[in-house]
């Protein structure tokens, strides 16, 4: 897979104008149809949060809905979020997760109304089946080796944060909750910009986004012998598609995420890019647009394992933090007046906590 970067020889994708976009999108749709010129667009956000006017907002924000067409996912590059914030999060993760394992278990993950808490190595399997039965076999059979802490929003009236104690996790939830606002405030100007590239109004969105019906998700990939992860299905993390409108996915350099080609069914490696955010379009996002925007399948498969015997290798640690953006609990999601083919809506109406709930339900035990 090849990415674009302005300045680093590498192919760029951006579009000038509106007559240059169409052959940059032809380009674009042309590459991601062969596994030998795959890529995820590299996308400077720098030029939609200067801009001051419709016309070059909409220069940005095509690139943007072209590349949700097309693979599902972008990176985002000058995005706004200071690296120092992003690296001072990965490190009060790191030290979450370096909690004794009776500490964590306080913290336990209970319903998936809630969804908060910690999630212990083994207990998730992320699939695309909605068979229970089926998804309890995987996860007996191969459960995804890794633990997460989940954390919502902090002023839920119903349900409520699961925090670890100050003195144990020093300034964490105060971190935490500043991530969490600021990936908020990055989807709602990538969601103005995916309202300008599907038609409508630049603030569309807004009112139906703005509760905050988020989860940040810290994740820990411990390392592994590598003989595990090669036991039939066993996966660092499953293939599967998000169940929001966006995912915001914070990479450290280990790597290991792999996006599916849309176009050809094969997996493809997410390598990172440093200042950069993997964006991809969830499910919901999918299903407002009417199958315009993809959710696309992804997994997260182990890097190279260090040789550490004649027959035996251990995986390196991986971390990641993914900030699973979602509308508003209660907000309807039907097709968009600009999404519908033929005049036929593709999906029935349904609110966002009845599908991320059931999503969540088939996921855990």
């Amino acid at each position: 897979m090849s990415f674009s970067k302005l300045g680093s020889g590498l192919r760029a994708f951006a579009p000038a104008s509106r007559c240059w976009q169409s052959r940059a999108l032809a380009t674009l749709a042309e590459d991601v149809k062969s596994d030998t010129t795959f890529r995820i667009p590299l996308i400077d956000f720098s030029k939609f949060r200067a801009a001051t006017s419709l016309s070059e907002k909409r220069r940005t924000a095509d690139e943007i809905v072209s590349g949700f067409k097309e693979v599902g996912f972008i990176y985002l590059d000058k995005h706004g979020i200071p690296d120092s914030t992003v690296k001072h999060t990965f490190q009060k993760s790191a030290e979450f997760f370096k909690l004794p394992a009776e500490m964590k278990d306080k913290l336990a993950w209970e319903d998936p109304r809630a969804n908060r808490g910690y999630v212990k190595i083994g207990r998730e399997r992320v699939t695309q089946s909605a068979d229970a039965n089926e998804i309890a076999e995987l996860r007996a059979k191969a459960p995804d080796f890794k633990e997460t802490m989940e954390i919502g929003r902090d002023w839920d009236k119903t349900w409520k944060n699961r925090w670890p104690e100050e003195r144990a996790a020093p300034d964490f939830r105060e971190t935490m909750l500043h991530f969490f606002q600021t990936c908020h405030d990055l989807h709602s100007l990538v969601m103005r910009a995916i309202a300008i590239g599907l038609d409508l109004e630049e603030t569309f969105f807004d009112d139906k986004i703005h509760e905050q019906y988020h989860n940040l998700r810290l994740l820990s990939y411990p390392p592994i012998r590598r003989h595990l992860l090669e036991q039939d299905g066993q996966a660092r993390a499953g293939a599967h598609s998000d169940y929001g409108t966006l995912t915001l996915l914070f990479q450290d350099s280990v790597g290991g995420l792999e996006v599916q080609n849309p176009h050809t069914k094969q997996y493809q490696p997410a390598t990172p890019i440093p200042g950069t955010i993997v964006i991809n379009a969830g499910d919901l996002l999918a299903r407002w647009s009417n199958d315009v925007l993809r959710s696309t399948l992804h997994r997260v498969v182990a890097p190279p394992a260090k040789k550490i015997s004649e027959t035996e290798s251990i995986t390196p640690a991986r971390q990641s933090i993914a900030f699973f953006c979602n509308p508003n609990q209660g907000a309807r999601i039907e097709c968009l007046p600009t999404c519908t083919a033929a005049g036929k809506a593709k999906y029935s109406p349904v609110t966002t906590e009845q599908y991320i709930v059931r999503r969540l339900s088939e996921t855990y035990t």
